[in-house]
C-alpha cells in the first residue's frame, strides 16, 4: 500500500491512487506467498509444526480452502487461527459509516449501495486494522442463528420501517466480520440446525436471514476447530458441512521433550521476583515436560481427552512457585527448582488431566507413578547409574541423608561432603551455587532410588534416603 493510499479519506481519493482490494482469500494467499519467498517466520510462537501442520496449512491457503483444525486439546489450534491475521493486509479501507465492514467497490448490503449511489466519489473511506478484521465464537448449544448471521431488529420495525425492507435487519457476527477472517471453536458442540445456517456461507459464499429475499455475498474466510472425541460424543459435524471444508489438520502434541520445554518456557506465566534470581537446572525442566508426556501414555488417563501442553505450563509454574516460596520463607537471593519442589506440582497436574473411573483415592498413586517415572527417564538421559556406584556403595555402610523441599540450599554442599563420590558429578565443584548443587544431588539421589539402589522415606516433606 502506497502512502498516498494510506491518506484517501473517500472513494475518489482511493480510485485516484489506484488501490484495488482482492477477496480475503486472494490477500492472505498474496501475502503468504510473499513470506515463503522472503524465507519469514509464517506462525511465530507456534512450535513443533514445522513440518506437519504448518505445510498443509501453508497448502490450503495457497489452495483457497476453508479449513477445520482436529486436535485434542492444548494442541495450539486456537492461536493458529489467530494468527492468520498477520498473513491480512495491515491496513484495509471500508465505507465508513455502515453497519457491516463493506468493500467500498462492491458492497453489498443495501445501505452500502446507497452511500456510493448518493455520494459516489464523496463516499467516506475509513481503513480497518488486521486485528480489527478477526473474529471468533466458541459453539455452545445455545447458539442461534441470530447471533452468527442476523436477525429482525423489532426496534426498527417499530420505527416505523417495513419488515420487507432490508434496513430493518440486525446483522450478526458472520456479517460483521465480512472482509475478515471468522472462526468457530469446537464446531462438534453447535446444534445442527444451526450448522446448517453455515451451510450457504461455505458453498454459495452468501447468507440469507429468515425469510427476507436478502443475499449477501459475504468475503469471508471462515476457520474452525473441533476435538477428535466430539466427534462421536457430544456432537458430531453433519456430513454435508464437513464436506464442504476443504482441508481438515491434524494437530498433534509435540514430539520431543525439547519442543515441550520449548513451548513450556515460552507460555509460562512467571510473576516478577523482584531481587530473586531464578535459575531452573535443564533436567528439572526436563523431568516437568516429561511428567505430561509420561501422561499421555499412560492407562490410567483419559487418552481422548488429551493431556495438554497447558499441563506442562501449569506444572512448571507451580514447581517454580514453590522454589520461590522457599526463597522467600529462608530468605535465599537465589530461586532454584528441586525434585522436592515437584510434590507441590501434583494439584496443578490432577486439576488438568482426566482420570479413568476408579476407586478413591487412587488419583494420588497414578500420579506419583508419572512423576517418578518422569524423573527416571530424565535420569537416566544425563546419568549412566553404573558411573553412580560408589555414591550407592557408600549407603551401604549405614549412611542415611535427609532431604526435602524446606531445607536451605547451602547445607546440601555438606549433605555432598558427606557422600563419597558425590562432589565428583560437579566439574567446577567449587564455583557451582548452592542452589543448583542442592538441585543435583536431589536429582541423583532421586535417580538412584528409583533405580532400586537406595531405600526412601517420605515423612511431611522430608525425605530419608538409606541403604
Amino acid at each position: 500500500m502506497g502512502d498516498s493510499a494510506d491518506l484517501a479519506k473517500t472513494f475518489g481519493e482511493l480510485k485516484s491512487t489506484g488501490y484495488q482490494l482482492l477477496p480475503v482469500k486472494a490477500e492472505i494467499r498474496k501475502n503468504l506467498i510473499s513470506k515463503l519467498r522472503a524465507r519469514e517466520s509464517l506462525f511465530p510462537g507456534v512450535m513443533g509444526y514445522d513440518d506437519s501442520v504448518i505445510p498443509q496449512l501453508t497448502n490450503a491457503i495457497l489452495g483457497s480452502q476453508d479449513i477445520i483444525l482436529l486436535g485434542e486439546r492444548g494442541q495450539a489450534k486456537s492461536r493458529i487461527v489467530r494468527s492468520l491475521t498477520s498473513l491480512l493486509d495491515e491496513w484495509t479501507p471500508v465505507i465508513a459509516g455502515t453497519e457491516i465492514p463493506e468493500n467500498p467497490y462492491q458492497p453489498i448490503s443495501a445501505e452500502g449501495k446507497q452511500i456510493i449511489a448518493e455520494q459516489g466519489d464523496a463516499a467516506p473511506i475509513q481503513w480497518m486494522h488486521r486485528d480489527e478484521r478477526y473474529a471468533e465464537k466458541l459453539a455452545t448449544p445455545d447458539i442461534t442463528i441470530a447471533d452468527l448471521i442476523g436477525e429482525v431488529d423489532p426496534i426498527k420495525v417499530a420505527e416505523g420501517r417495513y419488515l420487507s425492507d432490508e434496513l430493518t435487519l440486525h446483522y450478526g457476527l458472520v456479517p460483521r466480520v465480512n472482509r475478515g477472517i471468522f472462526a468457530i471453536n469446537e464446531l462438534p458442540d453447535l446444534a445442527e440446525r444451526i450448522q446448517v445456517g453455515l451451510l450457504n456461507l461455505l458453498e454459495e459464499r452468501d447468507v440469507q436471514i429468515r425469510g427476507h429475499k436478502v443475499r449477501l455475498p459475504l468475503d469471508v474466510f471462515v476457520v474452525a476447530t473441533a476435538n477428535p472425541e466430539d466427534y462421536t460424543n457430544r456432537g458430531r459435524i453433519i456430513t454435508p458441512l464437513k464436506d464442504r471444508y476443504g482441508a481438515q489438520i491434524r494437530t498433534h502434541y509435540p514430539d520431543g521433550i525439547d519442543e515441550e520445554v520449548a513451548i513450556m518456557e515460552q507460555e509460562a506465566n512467571i510473576a516478577d521476583m523482584s531481587d530473586y534470581r531464578l535459575h531452573v537446572p535443564p533436567f528439572m525442566r526436563e523431568v516437568v515436560a516429561e511428567i505430561t508426556h509420561h501422561a499421555r501414555q499412560s492407562p490410567d488417563i483419559n487418552q481422548r481427552s488429551g493431556v495438554s501442553v497447558r499441563t506442562s505450563i501449569a506444572d512448571y509454574e507451580a514447581m517454580v512457585a514453590n522454589a520461590f516460596r522457599r526463597a522467600l520463607r529462608l530468605d535465599e537471593s537465589e530461586v532454584v527448582p528441586r525434585i522436592s519442589d515437584l510434590a507441590f506440582v501434583m494439584p496443578s497436574f490432577q486439576g488438568k488431566v482426566e482420570f479413568e473411573a476408579m476407586e478413591e483415592g487412587q488419583e494420588d498413586k497414578i500420579t506419583q507413578r508419572i512423576l517418578q517415572g518422569a524423573v527416571k527417564a530424565v535420569f537416566d538421559r544425563y546419568y549412566d547409574v553404573n558411573d553412580l556406584e560408589s555414591i550407592a556403595m557408600a549407603f551401604n555402610d549405614g549412611l542415611t541423608i535427609d532431604t526435602g523441599e524446606s531445607m536451605d540450599a547451602a547445607s546440601y554442599k555438606a549433605i555432598g561432603e558427606r557422600i563419597p563420590g558425590m562432589m565428583d558429578v560437579f566439574p567446577d565443584r567449587d564455583g557451582i551455587g548452592d542452589g543448583e548443587r542442592a538441585s543435583t544431588i536431589e536429582f541423583i539421589l532421586e535417580g538412584l532410588h528409583l533405580h532400586k539402589l537406595l531405600n526412601k522415606f517420605d515423612s511431611n516433606g522430608a525425605s530419608t534416603y538409606a541403604g
